[in-house]
């Protein structure tokens, strides 16, 4: 994981770097240990991407995650519980996917 590069902000440089162990190295960076949880969001992210070929905004992905999880997990509330401040960028950063483009 030593080539493993980022930029500035942490986000992953190469998508084709995103392993699970670095998934859990820049969720530990962040002050997140990840559970179940997380990782189902993870992988709904990371589906959200292949999919549509861009990182969710928060709005698109609190809508995904209620179609694909239902209601109780598509909400903005639920997300901040597991990715605090902005879930879709810092979920997304974990997900070794890019920055979402609305987020600052």
């Amino acid at each position: 994981m030593a080539d493993v590069a980022f930029d500035k902000e942490g986000f992953l440089r190469h998508l084709d770097d995103w392993s699970p162990e670095v998934a859990t190295l820049i969720a530990r960076r962040e002050g997140i240990e990840l559970s179940e949880a997380h990782w189902e969001i993870i992988t709904l992210l990371r589906e959200f991407y292949r999919r549509f070929e861009a990182s969710p905004a928060n709005r698109a992905l609190v809508k995904f995650t209620a179609q694909q999880l239902g209601a109780d997990k598509g909400r903005s509330i639920y997300l901040m519980s597991l990715f605090p401040g902005s879930p879709a960028k810092l979920g997304s950063k974990i997900a070794g996917l890019p920055k979402p483009d609305n987020c600052l």
